[in-house]
């Protein structure tokens, strides 16, 4: 079977469509929040700029770096994220109140670990609802139904393809997104109690993100797209080389004048985030830092991004999210159809 990713797809228009206007379309999912997450890093997201995304309709989950001496209850976020060691204290060791609701991302580079299955089972059983679970990362289709029978809520797929990730360039190991989405998105059909799919790691265009959905990602978790917004916590320098206050409003209009700024961001695995975190034993870095210039501010991306989705829908007669992911159709194209229109 051949493999392929969002540049080898094309969302084909439905025969006859229903809907003469995008304002008929509603492109948000049952909690009013469009289907996207922050990824975990600290060059995106942490408790200073959550607010930005979140006044967005975007689900913020929060890195280990910023909620380490955050206890669950009064985290700033509705997500928070623990490694495996941390989280196995936090909620398996100790009690945490189950009158509140926790939102959790176990996070994991390897999430096909027994260690990972395991804990997804035993706190599920310990919390029950009260502890909403999103693990990961897996890059099989088995491994996602394994961690839903866990009772995982959500799980993150991809591995390898992220801008801050050099784990399949290095090990060979890894799975093109847009046919894990789809091998994934059969695999939840077929489950009694399927988690909500997380395609995670490698969206460079607007269309990705889309094609991501129509094929059957429930929410497309962006990292290096959102640390090119002003707003993004990655460390900002102006032309100079000198740091900035991003948040500041004379940095967003020395930017919307067409001032040039620049972000740090780095991937969670490098041996900088290694030694944050305080690991003596750092370990060989499948993780890459990197400077991308800001693009665009964090309002501009998402008006954007909402315009573009719900013209996608409107061809493929989608009203709302619940006909659009998985049920789209879509053709394999050749790269030379691709290069006909990619301008």
């Amino acid at each position: 079977m051949t493999l392929f990713d969002f540049d080898d797809v094309l969302l084909m228009p439905n025969a006859v469509t229903r809907i003469n206007s995008r304002s008929e379309i509603y492109p948000f999912d049952n909690k009013g929040g469009l289907p996207l997450f922050t990824a975990p890093m600290d060059t995106v997201v942490n408790t200073h700029n959550a607010h930005f995304f979140k006044e967005e309709c975007i689900n913020v989950i929060l890195p280990r770096t910023a909620v380490t001496n955050l206890h669950p209850k009064t985290s700033f976020s509705e997500w928070v994220s623990y490694g495996l060691n941390q989280f196995e204290e936090v909620f398996i060791k100790n009690n945490q109140p189950k009158d509140l609701k926790h939102y959790i991302l176990l996070d994991v580079a390897n999430g096909h670990m027994p260690a990972v299955h395991e804990l997804t089972k035993k706190s599920k059983e310990k919390y029950g609802d009260s502890l909403v679970l999103m693990v990961g990362n897996v890059a099989n289709p088995e491994t996602y139904a394994l961690l839903s029978d866990a009772g995982a809520d959500y799980v993150r797929i991809g591995i390898g393809n992220g801008g801050g990730c050099l784990t399949t360039v290095h090990t060979g190991v890894g799975y093109p997104m847009a046919s894990l989405i789809v091998e994934t998105y059969k695999v939840s059909c077929t489950l009694q109690k399927a988690a909500y799919i997380v395609a995670d790691g490698g969206f460079k265009k607007y269309s990705d993100v889309i094609k991501a959905l129509a094929l059957g990602a429930d929410y497309v978790m962006l990292g290096s797209i959102f640390n090119k917004a002003l707003e993004s916590a990655g460390e900002t320098v102006d032309e100079d080389g000198e740091k900035i206050n991003q948040y500041n409003l004379k940095a967003k209009e020395f930017f919307k004048a067409g001032g040039k700024l620049h972000k740090k961001f780095r991937g969670m695995s490098t041996k900088e985030v290694q030694a944050s975190w305080g690991k003596k034993d750092v370990k060989t870095s499948e993780g890459v830092v990197r400077v991308h210039a800001v693009e665009y501010t964090i309002d501009g991306w998402v008006d954007n991004f909402k315009h573009y989705l719900t013209s996608a829908m409107s061809y493929t007669d989608a009203k709302d999210l619940s006909e659009f992911i998985g049920r789209a159709k879509y053709n394999l194209i050749t790269e030379a159809s691709f290069k006909r229109f990619n301008k």
